[in-house]
């Protein structure tokens, strides 16, 4: 049987996964097969690999190749404030329903370098809501969840950050960050209720009783069926009333929405309303 260049490489990417999973324990295999076949491809261009084939070798005889491989399949763009709107509509239609909480749990789930999980913290000091909060910031990758525990980023950067701030309704971001070296760094009492640690959607469990889950532009990158598993570990999670917030380029499916109210659909907030 001949194969397609196509097909070659459909094979050869589902063999680097088979790989990754049987000797690492990451599941990619249920991931949307387009991007994560550039990524993979992407991934052995950073370790120098020649072709895929090569790139599934190294991978089982070649530990120290996994961190680098895993830091190019889990990588995401972020920013703080980023969708002003959203955070416009969070200090409107969610922060208030928040206060009626005596103490809040906030999951950010694939947070990345961990930018929009300080931004969120920054919206509950400015409502006074910070003191009763607990933030779990999760990630698959420890080079992300490593990122977003310093909170350490660059000065080039901060001018976008701020602009985006001001776009939400915010002024003076700069009171939230010391600068040194080239880079901004978010202040420890900013950190204090932010717990970072890692946590695979594909495979490990829900953080449960939250008050809010956050997981933008994470779910695009996942197949149909693992995006199945993942919406109903968010609906798991979710305390009766809680708020779910997907990604501008998300929306809740179809099999959802008897699960959620639409609190607005335009930004990706929605509501659990599970039976008591």
């Amino acid at each position: 049987m001949t194969f397609s260049s196509e097909q070659a490489a459909a094979i050869e990417t589902r063999l680097v996964l088979e790989a990754i999973q049987a000797s690492y324990g990451y599941d990619f295999r249920c991931y949307a097969e387009e991007s994560m076949r550039r990524r993979v491809e992407a991934a052995a261009a950073k370790v120098g690999a020649k072709h895929l084939g090569e790139l599934q070798h190294r991978l089982l005889h070649e530990p120290e190749t996994f961190a680098a491989v895993l830091d190019v399949l889990t990588v995401r763009v972020t920013e703080m404030f980023r969708d002003p709107a959203l955070y416009r509509g969070l200090r409107e239609l969610v922060l208030p329903r928040l206060r009626t909480y005596p103490q809040l749990k906030i999951w950010h789930a694939g947070c990345a370098s961990g930018e929009e999980v300080y931004a969120t913290a920054v919206l509950l000091t400015e409502a006074g809501l910070y003191d009763r909060a607990q933030i779990y910031a999760t990630d698959v990758s420890s080079v992300a969840v490593e990122h977003a525990r310093e909170g350490v980023y660059p000065e080039a950067s901060f001018e976008r950050f701020q602009q985006n701030y001001r776009e939400s309704g915010g002024e003076g971001l700069e009171r939230y960050f010391s600068r040194a070296y080239g880079s901004v760094s978010v202040l420890p009492s900013l950190k204090r209720n932010v717990h970072v640690f890692q946590h695979d959607l594909v495979s490990d469990h829900s953080l449960g009783e939250m008050h809010v889950i956050f997981c933008r532009n994470v779910l695009i990158y996942f197949g149909d069926q693992l995006k199945q598993r993942v919406l109903g570990l968010f609906a798991d999670g979710l305390s009766r009333g809680g708020f779910l917030c997907l990604g501008a380029s998300e929306a809740l499916p179809a099999y959802r929405r008897d699960q959620f109210h639409e609190i607005s659909p335009q930004l990706r907030i929605y509501q659990y309303r599970s039976e008591p």
